[in-house]
């Protein structure tokens, strides 16, 4: 197994700083953008050839490659967009609401993600209901039912994130789609931090839309992201731009979004190929034994506080409560002073923390958040 020092090798980052953010943008290794960078060429080669002809063909590739690493049967359920907000809005915008009609929403969402729901409720005069996460979290009854005590009998659709972005929450998905499904509601799911974080099995999970991005845990390049549609729905959904092959199939409308450079889309399969290539399972093991080490120090020396259950808890994306009262301050401290790029939020009159740590994360990275939490 090669180290996280040596896998840092393949990283671009900046060597001066510690990347304990990598649940916002990631980061993407040389051998991937290399792949990228093939493609870019080749298609600034022959333009029509490759938009033209040839794109087809090459999604086509990349959606069975995606298929198979998300447990898919048929590839055809998958789409390929620049990332989950496409996704979300392509879907947010297609499913039909009536007036009185609810949507209900989390109030651990991404604020983006409020910023969408809310207006498509606006739009259609029909109800944005919240239902409200308690923290800590206990146990996952306590997750399930704080989702689920919101649903009521005109609730028509159920979203929320399989991780949370600001507290690093894992819900329980596949329970929540599942009742969603037997109550006639259709289940969506904000799986931004899911491809390459934890393991998924679409197909099994059941929900109606499951969009995710590549550039974050799968380490693809920006702009790389798919939606997975169940197949009775795939009629109903079309994406936000209106263009070539609107009046198609599901696979068809989603391909063409006009000119772009759909090479962060193509490099998927190259970033699946690289995580199999280096024992992934394994990064992710000594990742998650890092993250877990790093919180229990922070808590039990500096006097933070676990915001979840460990099986509540994303592998590789811990959130703990930390002393400090201005959030904003401590990340300037942490940055300015110490090279440290980590999030840190006001959640609920509390001082939130979001640690990553992804597979060029060292020992040295997390010993420095540590001593710069203890610092004066």
């Amino acid at each position: 197994m090669r180290t996280a020092a040596e896998l840092r090798t393949e990283f671009l980052l900046d060597p001066e700083i510690a990347h304990l953010n990598h649940g916002s943008f990631g980061a993407t290794p040389r051998p991937v953008l290399e792949r990228q960078r093939e493609l870019r060429d080749a298609l600034e080669r022959d333009p029509v050839e490759f938009l033209g002809r040839r794109l087809p063909e090459l999604l086509a590739g990349v959606r069975g490659e995606l298929s198979a690493y998300l447990g898919v049967a048929e590839p055809n359920r998958l789409v390929l967009v620049a990332n989950a907000t496409t996704a979300l809005n392509a879907v947010a915008t297609s499913l039909p609401l009536a007036p009185g009609d609810e949507v209900v929403v989390t109030d651990r969402e991404y604020g983006a993600m409020e910023l969408l729901w809310t207006e498509v409720a606006r739009r259609a005069d029909a109800r944005l209901v919240v239902a409200n996460i308690p923290l800590p979290a206990i146990n996952g009854t306590d997750l399930l039912d704080a989702v689920w005590s919101a649903v009521t009998a005109r609730t028509r659709i159920l979203f929320f994130s399989h991780v949370t972005s600001e507290t690093a929450l894992v819900l329980p998905a596949k329970e929540l789609c599942r009742r969603a499904r037997a109550a006639g509601i259709t289940s969506v799911v904000d799986g931004a931090h899911g491809p390459g974080h934890l393991p998924l099995a679409l197909d099994d999970l059941g929900a109606d839309c499951y969009a995710g991005n590549g550039h974050k845990w799968l380490c693809a390049p920006k702009g790389s992201g798919f939606l997975y549609v169940r197949d009775e729905l795939q009629a109903e959904l079309c994406p936000p731009v209106v263009t070539w092959g609107r009046n198609d199939g599901y696979v068809d409308r989603f391909a063409w979004s006009g000119t772009d450079d759909p090479t962060a889309m193509l490099a998927l399969g190259a970033a699946v190929e690289y995580q199999r290539a280096n024992d992934w399972p394994v990064v992710q093991d000594r990742c998650h034994e890092l993250a877990r080490r790093t919180q229990t120090e922070v808590v039990e020396r500096l006097g933070g506080q676990r915001i979840a259950a460990e099986e509540h808890q994303a592998p590789q994306m811990v959130t703990f409560r930390v002393a400090q009262r201005d959030p904003d301050g401590l990340q300037r401290m942490l940055r300015d002073r110490h090279h440290i790029e980590i999030p840190v939020h006001a959640v609920d009159g509390r001082t939130l923390m979001r640690l990553s740590v992804a597979a060029y994360t060292t020992e040295e990275d997390c010993r420095r958040l540590l001593d710069a939490l203890n610092g004066p």
